[in-house]
C-alpha cells in the first residue's frame, strides 16, 4: 500500500533523515520504533503533506504523493493523528468529528459517521457537547482517533499515541487500533516509543537508527 524509497528530508541547513527505505502492506499494523530525535515525527509529517522531502520519493496504491498537499493526501485516504492528540480544544466532541469530515461532502454519510463514532468510542458518547479540553487525556487521543476516522482513511498515522496515558489507557487505545485494523482494514502506522505494546500489536517493525 505505502512504499518509501530512500527518503531525505531536512530543516534548513540540518539534515534529520536519510536515506530511509520501508514499506507498509495493505492491511497491517507496521510500527516506527526509535528514541527521541530519530525522525519518526519528521516521517509521519512528511507522508502526510507537511513537510516536503528533500529526496526519494514515497508511492501510495502505487501512486507517487511526494509533492501532494495534505488535503490531496486525506482524500487519497492517508490521514494522520498527531502527537500530543492536538484536538480542537474549545470545540465540543461532536464539533471535532465534523471537522474530520472536511474533505467529504455527503452529508447525510458524515452524520451516519459521526453518531458511529460516538458507538465506536462510547466513553466519547455522553460527552459529545462538551469542550475537547475538558476531556481526559485518553479520551482526547480518542476523539482525534475519531475525528481521523471521520476522513474515511486507508492509512491511518498515529504518532506516539501511548505518550502521557496511564498504562490502562495505552492498552485501551491498542485494543482500538487492533480492532479498526480487524474489522474495518484499516492499514496502520504507528511511530511509538513504547516498544513493548507497539510490537506485540504490530504485524512488523522497523527501528530507525
Amino acid at each position: 500500500m505505502l512504499d518509501v524509497q530512500h527518503l531525505s528530508v531536512a530543516y534548513g541547513p540540518t539534515v534529520v533523515l536519510r536515506d530511509v527505505s520501508f514499506n507498509v502492506p495493505a492491511g497491517s499494523i507496521v510500527a516506527l520504533l526509535g528514541g527521541n530525535g530519530a525522525g519518526k515525527t519528521t516521517i509521519l509529517n512528511t507522508l502526510s503533506g507537511l513537510v516536503r522531502p528533500r529526496g526519494g520519493a514515497f508511492r501510495f496504491e502505487g501512486a507517487d504523493c511526494a509533492r501532494l498537499r495534505p488535503d490531496e493526501l486525506v482524500r487519497k485516504g492517508v490521514v494522520q493523528v498527531p502527537q500530543g492528540r492536538e484536538v480542537f480544544a474549545t470545540m465540543s466532541v461532536e464539533e471535532n468529528l465534523e471537522l474530520g469530515a472536511a474533505t467529504r461532502r455527503d452529508w447525510p454519510a458524515i452524520r451516519a459517521d459521526a453518531a458511529e463514532m460516538l458507538e465506536l468510542f462510547p466513553r466519547l458518547k455522553d460527552k459529545r457537547g462538551r469542550r475537547a479540553d475538558s476531556l481526559s487525556g485518553g479520551e482526547q487521543q480518542m476523539v482525534a482517533i475519531a475525528r481521523a476516522l471521520m476522513a474515511r482513511p486507508k492509512l491511518l498515522l498515529m504518532d506516539e499515541p501511548s505518550a502521557g496515558l496511564a498504562p490502562q489507557l495505552v492498552e485501551e487505545i491498542f485494543e482500538i487500533v487492533r480492532k479498526l485494523n480487524e474489522e474495518r482494514r484499516v492499514t496502520f502506522l504507528l511511530a511509538e516509543q513504547n516498544t513493548n505494546v507497539a510490537l506485540r500489536y504490530a504485524h512488523h517493525g522497523y527501528i530507525l537508527e
